[in-house]
């Protein structure tokens, strides 16, 4: 048995240099199944569990069936997958219809139909599969990282596609990449004209610009909650000013108004039926600012405008039948939930003054707090009232006693302050003093509220990073923030910041608390950190521009570029009519030139022609079907010696035509010897007696 054994042949595994002698199939399936898996890559992060495992072991399955060389299974193991991935569908999406069953199921049939390439057919199949799935990440995100590798699938589907096309030999990769760049590129005219002047009808560009769009703030505040949203670093809008920007103790950018507080949560006011909308009363003082926002996916009904926009925002032509409605706390609400990237132009007066001032609806509501609810700080804050120096105290008083407190006090400004309990205000205000920027503003009211003040909760986002080479600056959601607002009679709502008594830095330098990196990040920020953000920053950069050319391309400015081009009033009649012109003359010159194409003759075929007229010349019968070498034999027989040189020319000819390098037509030197030779031949009367054999 041992010598058996050591008698055996030992199978070796494949190693990679072997990959280039693997036969034309195995290579060619192979190619494909990495397309493939670049192609579905980036619908992981949407995929079932089930569907990327299954989808991974199909693929591996079969890149191993290639490598045996060994036969596809038959029919009822695919048929039995199929039924699985069905049922695992409507287990994990409980529908087979929509997007995201749509999408598992695209996936689960091309990765199954690669089990059944046994003729040019399917192959064709899982190409139709393959360029639909491509379109489906336009589903999700519309990014230009997401363009990018939609275009790295789209060239390999066609790379795939040529190689089935071409079904002897064995082309090379890099020639069938090459005719797929080629064909892209003869189609690029046709995609840019089709990008400028197709119409934009909805709801085709009404598909989310940004499929993930985050949730940020919402209408609800329990403490910690700002704090999860701030520890995303995802850019929650940009905002580029006309001139120098207000500095950052003014950038407060306003969101939902949380005035009831139930003991646990902080809401928005309730919508009292029948009741007409009440306008915000301002008094505006100094100069406004005209600003304009990218507003990324919030999905919330409302606009994180700056503080104060009292007249509505002039929003994209995309946004024309949105309604937007100032209300009585100075939020911008919408019609309907933020669910895509929008972009408003608007004006606001930093310094400015909300009323009422005398008569305040619902300021009953702004000074109840729920019977036993943090007992303790509200009995702080009552024998902070009764104490000697506040007695008979105004408004602004109290509120300053309140602020010195927090800044001498000995709290703390953390993103991580932990988990408190249920009378969370007391313990945080009277032991532990550990808290985020809600944590600060739900105190300060509360302890406000105590004291017989209507106060309230305002959420939005404070600062922003310094503006990028378009002006442009990035507000993230670690500048998510809540404040307080207190209403004094007489005067209207003040702003207060409980956290710049705490964190003077966050508030006047716009130096939000870093939130949680991850791993390749925190690895690129410890070893240079002004090399990551110089990256992030750079990124960010092209991206902005990305959506502002490319994404933000919409029917105004198609419009714009057809008055550029002396159409005045334009509709979108003219944008089709126009399309179609320059379509049809597109189509006429690529038809004129297949036309001459075909019909233009092989430069070989002319230097040929030429080649037998001068022999003919020379008294030779050469013959159209006679190839270079053929020609060669005949002059050596018809002239003998005397002809060896234009022989010799001839089969020169010969090895260049029918050698590797068969597409490269000989130089002007090759003609120059060849006709010199036939001349030398003609002016010595070569004789014509040598004839011919048989």
């Amino acid at each position: 048995m041992k010598a058996a054994s050591a008698l055996a042949p030992i199978t070796r595994p494949r190693r990679w240099a072997d990959w280039g002698q693997l036969p034309r199939e195995s290579r060619d399936t192979l190619f494909q199944l990495a397309v493939i898996g670049w192609t579905v890559l980036p619908h992981l992060r949407h995929l079932p569990w089930w569907c990327t495992a299954l989808t991974a072991l199909v693929l591996f399955w079969r890149g191993n069936l290639a490598l045996n060389n060994a036969p596809l299974p038959g029919r009822w193991p695919v048929i039995g997958l199929l039924v699985i991935a069905t049922l695992l569908t409507l287990w994990t999406e409980r529908t087979l219809f929509g997007k995201d069953a749509g999408v598992t199921m695209l996936v689960v049939l091309m990765a199954l139909k690669m089990l059944e390439l046994r003729a040019r057919r399917d192959a064709l199949v899982v190409f139709f599969l393959g360029f639909f799935l491509v379109l489906t990440h336009c589903l999700y995100s519309q990014s230009m990282l997401t363009a990018l590798s939609m275009l790295v699938s789209t060239w390999g589907l066609m790379t795939a596609q040529v190689l089935s096309s071409m079904p002897v030999g064995r082309p090379s990769l890099k020639r069938a990449g090459g005719i797929a760049a080629r064909s892209a590129l003869l189609g690029l005219p046709l995609m840019l004209l089709l990008f400028l002047l197709f119409p934009r009808f909805g709801p085709l560009w009404g598909l989310p610009q940004d499929g993930l769009g985050k949730t940020g703030l919402s209408g609800t505040l329990r403490l910690g909650g700002v704090a999860e949203v701030a520890n995303d670093d995802a850019i929650a809008f940009r905002v580029r000013f006309e001139g120098p920007p207000p500095p950052s103790e003014l950038l407060y950018f306003r969101g939902p108004v949380l005035p009831r507080f139930d003991g646990v949560e902080w809401h928005q006011a309730r919508l009292r039926l029948g009741a007409p909308p009440q306008a915000a009363e301002l008094q505006l003082h100094g100069d406004g600012r005209s600003y304009e926002m990218l507003i990324e996916p919030i999905r919330l009904p409302l606009l994180p405008l700056l503080e104060a926009t009292p007249d509505r925002p002039d929003a994209a032509p995309a946004l024309r039948g949105w309604a937007f409605t100032l209300s009585a706390d100075l939020q911008w609400q919408t019609d309907r939930l933020v669910a895509e990237r929008i972009s408003v132009r608007a004006r606001a007066w930093p310094n400015h003054v909300l009323g009422p001032k005398w008569a305040l609806p619902g300021a009953f509501e702004m000074t109840q707090i729920p019977d036993g609810s943090n007992p303790r700080a509200v009995a702080w804050a009552r024998a902070l009232r009764a104490s000697a120096p506040l007695a008979g105290a105004r408004t602004p008083q109290l509120a300053q006693a309140v602020l010195e407190h927090i800044r001498t006090a000995g709290f703390t400004y953390t993103l991580a302050p932990g988990l408190y309990g249920g009378q969370a205000i007391d313990e945080f205000w009277l032991d532990r003093k550990e808290g985020f920027c809600e944590h600060f503003a739900a105190s300060f009211v509360l302890v406000m509220r105590a004291m017989g003040v209507p106060a309230r909760i305002v959420t939005g986002y404070q600062g922003a990073e310094p503006a990028d080479a378009d002006g442009w600056m990035v507000v993230r959601q670690s500048h998510a923030h809540a404040w307080a607002e207190y209403w004094e009679p007489g005067f209207g709502w003040r702003r207060a910041d409980p956290t710049a008594a705490v964190a003077p830095h966050r508030i006047h330098s716009s130096r939000p608390l870093p939130p949680r990196q991850g791993l390749v990040a925190g690895a690129l920020n410890t070893m240079s950190p002004a090399l990551a953000e110089q990256l992030r920053r750079t990124l960010e950069l092209i991206d902005n521009r990305w959506n502002q050319w490319v994404m933000s391309y919409s029917r105004t400015r198609q419009f714009d570029l057809l008055e550029s081009l002396g159409v005045s009033a334009p509709s979108w009649q003219d944008l089709a009519f126009l399309l179609i012109g320059i379509a049809s003359a597109m189509s006429l010159t690529a038809a004129g030139w297949a036309w001459w194409d075909r019909h233009r003759q092989d430069p070989w075929l002319r230097l040929h022609r030429r080649i037998r007229e001068t022999l003919n010349g020379l008294g030779l019968d050469a013959l159209p079907h006679d190839a270079p070498r053929a020609l060669a034999a005949k002059v050596r027989v018809r002239f003998g010696a005397t002809g060896a040189a234009l022989a010799d020319t001839l089969e020169a000819l010969d090895r260049l035509r029918y050698g590797p390098d068969n597409r490269r037509l000989p130089g002007p030197g090759w003609w120059s010897g060849f006709a010199r030779e036939a001349a030398r031949l003609r002016r010595s009367g070569a004789p014509a007696a040598l004839q011919q054999p048989g």
